[in-house]
């Protein structure tokens, strides 16, 4: 009678058997997001109507959703009152040392480069990006994906792949309001709140608002757009085990989908800025 490595340690054995099946599902997970990513072509050009309607879907919402506006409103609620806070807190920290006229350059460094890019991945995971995991959640234990792929359908690319271009496609205008948003925000808290003379605010905001920053802001949400749709279009897909299953792969989605997007965030500013940080104090 033989025994097996895993019959004499069975600890060992288990942690061994736990880590092989998360580095298996890690391929499986990046074999999907290359499959869905080259098929988005093909989704624009054989899906155009279900792109269409997803776009509508995403921006501006369905049913109770489109009451309030949909994703454009909750993003842009989120970074309004992100701009706040740099309002509040810019204005007193720096009040302490007597440069609180410098409020304006910490909206224009902050809001562009961090705060505004990280809310709006934020509230993508927490609308667009739950609600897909849930709808293709759903049709996966109801075996609605299954009946697309008998009839002939490509499941990947009128499922995911076409959520993934509307996601692109909404982010652009998404994030130009939640940028306005924080933006404005900011001065009104500034400016009217705690009285700073609009023309000081304005003159260190244009000076330390560089639209090279604004540039790579917004490629920056765009990247995190995909990486999110990506994140919960899997996890929505592979979903299994009923309702209660569909819950779950709801949150593992938005856990995963928020640690991308500080990775996202982290990778991307070490890319563009660097240890130099392509800024001068001065003015």
């Amino acid at each position: 009678m033989s025994f097996t490595l895993a019959d004499r340690f069975p600890r060992m054995g288990k942690y061994m058997h736990g880590k092989v099946r998360a580095w298996n599902q890690l391929g499986e997970q990046t074999a999907f997001y290359g499959r869905a990513l080259g098929l988005t072509v093909g989704a624009v050009r054989l899906y155009k109507k279900e792109t269409l309607r997803l776009i509508a879907q995403m921006s501006l919402g369905t049913g109770a959703l489109a009451v309030i506006g949909g994703t454009v409103v909750i993003v842009g609620f989120l970074t309004l009152s992100a701009g706040a806070l740099i309002a509040v807190q810019g204005y007193n920290s720096l009040s302490n040392i007597g440069v609180e006229a410098l409020t304006g350059f910490l909206a224009a460094f902050l809001n562009v480069r961090i705060i505004a890019p990280l809310t709006a991945g934020i509230g993508l995971a927490a609308t667009i990006g739950a609600g897909a995991t849930a709808q293709l959640g759903s049709m996966r234990i109801s075996e609605e994906i299954d009946a697309l792929e008998v009839m002939g359908i490509r499941s990947i690319t009128y499922l995911v792949s076409t959520r993934i271009v509307a996601g692109m496609i909404v982010v652009i205008p998404l994030y130009s309001v939640a940028v306005i948003m924080s933006f404005l925000s900011a001065r009104f808290g500034t400016t009217y709140v705690y009285g700073q003379s609009p023309g000081v605010y304005d003159h260190y905001f244009n000076t330390f608002l560089r639209p090279n920053d604004l540039f790579w802001s917004f490629l920056q949400a765009i990247v995190m757009a995909v990486v999110v749709m990506l994140v919960h279009t899997y996890y929505g897909f592979t979903a299994s085990g009923g309702p209660a299953g569909v819950g779950e792969a709801v949150g593992r989605a938005v856990r995963t989908s928020l640690i991308a997007a500080v990775f996202v965030t982290l990778l991307i500013s070490l890319s563009v800025y660097g240890q130099s940080g392509n800024f001068d104090l001065s003015g």
